[in-house]
């Protein structure tokens, strides 16, 4: 590299001029890295505060490069004033720590820089996400013709997903849905994920294309509220297309009837799509996978390691049972990228082009914990998730949003005592109690708002979190309905 005032690590020099440099910053940076998250139960599960102008000022572009004792300095700061999801008592979301290879895939990724668009750009991953793609798709008993993409999110992946529907279902590929007689509509439950609302208003079909379908005590879809939905729809002229079903709802973790959905998708046409972003982890537990029997009917499916599998951020797969429907439904050729006779070019499959080899990451974790191991760290959600929920119930003050089918508990304190008006900010009192003293009984709990109501949420997700860390959560939960109830 010619003279110039760069510093001498600002690349990696591909003839080892520089190694010694490079491994003594890479040194630097991993233990930072090992410093901080072995001492992670010792900082609060909730960020330092973050002092506005600090990061205004550490924002600007320096003229000059800042030297790496600054720039290290400033790093120990980010992450003191990011969420601590390493903490054993940070169970308030769907995150937790990642594995350890998925950390490794995601540095040897970033280094080696390839492009996911094409088999000529990224060679091994793109045939590597494909065969682990058939692996994982196979395990959820989508067939033979089954395959997937990796996209950057659960969002993404139903967005395709219901193109795909649309596609097949109104010939739009080329055309799209203009001028069609009849409006497109998909039924979704009312408790799932607004990314299908999101879809629809991408697809250019209006958020209300989404049909709102019941739910009952359990945010279980309404099998007779969805059948007179679709019935309703044709009736007004609509043009159903698709049915989602949820596996895992984002507030109170309940699975929808997919095997009944199948049957009903089935007898009307519709497409088939089942949201297991979260939920689809339980596939790898031979004690709870029934949960999701009917989901091999299913013509496509979201699921994210990057949630139960533990993998970082990004990590998610869009699965097909005829993947050939992906290619003839939505792929749009590169003309300036060479093809594989026998490999596609994911990169004409996917929303996205240009992707992050996410495929290193996961095919890492899961050679590392093997199926055994996660169904393992699974079996352990589901124990703490039972005694919780046996706390719960336990407390009269205390109520439960659903039945608990996954590792997702929640409840709220509401108190006989006390005006049903208040409990809402009761609620919110207790989880900042539950977080102080910030220590390594700390508790962060997440408050969402569940049927126009505050309720409290656990995600029992951290393999470090253990029974005395529920324990020592209920006894907090004690001694604030003594002070507050009396």
């Amino acid at each position: 590299m010619p003279v110039s005032i760069l510093p001498d690590t600002a690349f990696i020099d591909p003839t080892g001029g520089n190694r010694a440099e490079v491994e003594a910053l890479l040194h630097q940076v991993v233990t930072l890295l090992v410093d901080e998250m072995t001492g992670a139960i010792a900082r609060s599960p909730l960020p330092d505060p973050i002092a506005t102008d600090q990061l205004a000022q550490w924002a600007q572009i320096p003229q000059q490069p800042v030297e790496i004792e600054v720039l290290l300095g400033q790093m120990r700061s980010h992450l003191h004033q990011a969420m601590n999801a390493a903490h054993p008592g940070y169970i308030g979301h769907m995150d937790s720590i990642p594995t350890t290879m998925s950390v490794i895939g995601d540095l040897l990724a970033a280094a080696l820089n390839n492009n996911m668009l094409s088999v000529e750009m990224s060679p091994v991953f793109s045939r590597l996400e494909v065969l682990v793609l058939q692996q994982i798709a196979a395990r959820f008993g989508l067939g033979p013709a089954a395959g997937g993409v990796m996209v950057s999110g659960g969002s993404l992946a139903n967005l395709q997903a219901l193109t795909v529907a649309r596609n097949l279902a109104f010939d739009a590929v080329k055309t799209g849905v203009v001028g069609i007689e009849r409006q497109p509509v998909f039924f979704v439950s009312e408790a799932a994920h607004t990314s299908l609302q999101k879809a629809a208003m991408v697809m250019g079909l209006g958020a209300e294309a989404a049909i709102a379908v019941r739910t009952n005590a359990n945010s279980q879809i309404d099998l007779q509220d969805l059948s007179d939905k679709i019935s309703q729809a044709q009736q007004s002229g609509q043009q159903p297309f698709a049915l989602v079903a949820t596996a895992g709802t984002t507030v109170t973790g309940n699975i929808d009837p997919i095997e009944d959905m199948a049957r009903l998708a089935q007898a009307h046409r519709l497409w088939f799509h089942v949201d297991a972003a979260y939920g689809g982890a339980v596939i790898f537990s031979p004690e709870q996978r029934s949960q999701l029997t009917g989901i091999d009917q299913a013509d496509s499916v979201t699921f994210n390691p990057q949630k139960w599998l533990y993998i970082t951020k990004t990590c998610a797969t869009l699965l097909f049972k005829d993947f050939g429907v992906l290619k003839r439904s939505f792929r749009i050729p590169a003309p300036y990228m060479s093809d594989d006779s026998q490999w596609p070019n994911l990169g004409e499959l996917t929303i996205q082009g240009t992707r992050h080899p996410d495929i290193l990451k996961l095919w890492l974790s899961l050679q590392h914990l093997g199926a055994a191991g996660y169904a393992d760290i699974i079996r352990h959600s589901y124990q703490l998730t039972e005694q919780f929920g046996r706390a719960v119930q336990a407390r009269p003050e205390l109520q439960l949003a659903s039945q608990p089918e996954m590792n997702l508990v929640c409840f709220r304190l509401a108190p006989d005592q006390i005006d049903p008006s208040h409990w809402d900010a009761l609620n919110a009192q207790l989880q900042r109690y539950l977080l102080s003293p910030p220590d390594r009984t700390a508790v962060f709990l997440s408050l969402p708002t569940y049927r126009r109501q505050r309720w409290l949420k656990a995600v029992l997700l951290n393999p470090y979190t253990c029974c005395e860390t529920i324990e020592q959560l209920f006894a907090k939960i004690d001694r604030f309905i003594a002070d507050n109830t009396g």
